[in-house]
Formats: structure tokens, C-alpha cells, sequence
């Protein structure tokens, strides 16, 4: 499912972005990229100075990304895609450079009548275990700032939905009970008690790990009455290396603005 969040999230932001999908499977896609976002993820600078300057035919890339070979096409070739991947970090800092948030509201089926859209805040977030092993989870959380009801995978659920900057024709927006800032807290709180309830062996491992290896650097230096310098710059290097760390970092979020049924389906 993790495979599929990231999926998700790669075709919302090129579509967003207004990134042609050229095709697409549950495994693949490929984009043609805007002339901004070229000059942001292809590293051409010299390609774009010399078009701008003589005036030539812009030719932006067009990109194949694979996030599940299982369910690509056997003949597609492109990029591998997973949640260490350099593409993937190197889109989040693009996101987070282009807007750190962002108003998004849904395109909706109208029936003759005025349609209410009601307010919700989407986090993307990275949750990083460190010692001297590294696993990452990639988290979507919605939260519903009228009943105060949090959603997994919300990414995956508005994927599938037109969503426009400004507010469509004919709907209204719904007034959130809860602040902003109030449900990034709740968000938060959820986070961190997913991490409180998950499996913590790894830290515990990682500190025997480190008491082992510490161990044998004592020994190397016990005939020292005053250890020298290099022995405390090692044994620095052990804590870096061994020292068990949850990093939290959220990649981008937004106030979404989508009728009640969408999150029904």
C-alpha cells in the first residue's frame, strides 16, 4: 500500500502541476513535463539558457516512472520509484519549494442545486527510524475540520479527483469548527501515538549493537590511565552511528475543500 500512496502521490502532483499523463498503469506512468517544472527537476540550465537566448523550440521532457514492477508493463522502461529513491526527495523538496501548502477545491457533479463543499487539511508526512539501520513510512492523514474524523491513505482517495485553485461554479464552502492549527495538533497526536504503539525492538537491538561495539573500544584503550583524543572522537562515532532516532517531517499538507461523498467512496 505504501507502493501505492507514493503512486498516488506522483500523479496528483504532475496533474496538479498541469503535466500531461502521456499513460498510465497501477505500476507506471508517464508524464510530459511543463517547461517550469523541466527547469526544476532535470537540472538543464545550460539547455534553457541557450533556448531563451536564440529564441529556440522549448522541448521539455517527458519522464516514465515504475512504482511497481509487479504491475507494470514487462517492456516499460524509466525510473524505479520508492520512498528512498533521489527522484522521489528531490519532488518533495520541488513541493515543498513550490508551496508549502496549498487551497484546493473539488470540481463537482451539480443536480440542479447548490453543492456544499466541506473543509478538510491533508498532511503528507515521512516518519524516518535512524540508528545504524534506517526505515521510512510514508503517512497520508486527512482530517475533517467539521467532525474532526481522521483518514489514512487520503492521497490515494482525492487522487481520482478534479481538483481546482479556485472554488467551481455553484458550490459553497462549508465553515470548519476546528482551526487549522488546532487539527495540525490532532494530526500530530495521532502520528505520535502510531509511533508509541508500534514494534520498538529496532531501538533496543541498536543499543546492544552500540554497548558491544563500545565494549571493545574500551578494551582497546584500558592499558590508557588518560585516554586520548581519538578514543572520545570514537566513541562519539558510536553514539552517531548507534544512537536510536524517530525523525517526523511533513513534506506538504493543504486544505482541501471536497463534497461529502468523495470521501465515501
Amino acid at each position: 500500500m505504501q507502493q501505492q500512496d507514493i503512486h498516488n502521490y506522483l500523479l496528483s502532483f504532475f496533474t496538479n502541476n498541469e503535466c500531461e499523463i502521456i499513460e498510465a498503469s497501477a505500476g507506471h506512468f508517464v508524464t510530459q513535463l511543463t517547461i517550469d517544472l523541466d527547469k526544476q527537476l532535470m537540472n538543464r540550465p545550460f539547455y534553457w539558457h541557450y533556448v531563451e537566448k536564440t529564441g529556440g523550440e522549448p522541448k521539455p521532457t517527458r519522464l516514465a516512472f515504475i512504482t511497481d514492477h509487479k504491475k507494470a508493463p514487462k517492456d516499460i522502461k524509466g525510473e524505479t520509484i520508492h520512498l528512498g529513491s533521489p527522484r522521489l526527495q528531490q519532488i518533495f523538496a520541488t513541493t515543498k519549494k513550490m508551496a508549502a501548502h496549498i487551497r484546493m477545491y473539488e470540481q463537482a457533479t451539480h443536480f440542479g442545486r447548490n453543492t456544499p463543499l466541506q473543509p478538510w487539511l491533508g498532511l503528507n508526512v515521512k516518519i524516518s527510524y535512524k540508528c545504524d539501520r534506517k526505515k521510512e513510512l510514508f503517512l497520508s492523514l486527512g482530517l475533517n475540520l467539521i467532525s474532526g474524523i481522521i483518514i489514512d491513505q487520503f492521497q490515494s482517495k482525492i487522487s481520482n479527483k478534479t481538483l481546482t485553485p479556485k472554488i467551481p461554479d455553484f458550490c459553497f464552502t462549508l465553515s470548519p469548527l476546528i482551526k487549522p492549527m488546532s487539527g495540525l495538533k490532532r494530526i500530530e497526536n495521532v502520528i505520535v501515538q502510531m509511533i508509541e504503539n508500534d514494534d520498538h525492538s529496532w531501538a533496543s537491538e541498536a543499543l546492544l549493537r552500540w554497548e558491544k561495539d563500545q565494549r571493545l573500544l574500551d578494551h582497546f584503550y584500558e592499558e590508557n590511565i588518560e585516554k586520548p583524543e581519538s578514543y572520545f572522537v570514537e566513541k562519539k562515532a558510536l553514539e552517531d552511528q548507534y544512537k536510536p532516532r524517530i525523525n517526523i517531517k511533513i513534506i506538504n499538507g493543504g486544505l482541501f475543500y471536497l463534497t461529502q461523498h468523495t470521501m465515501q467512496t
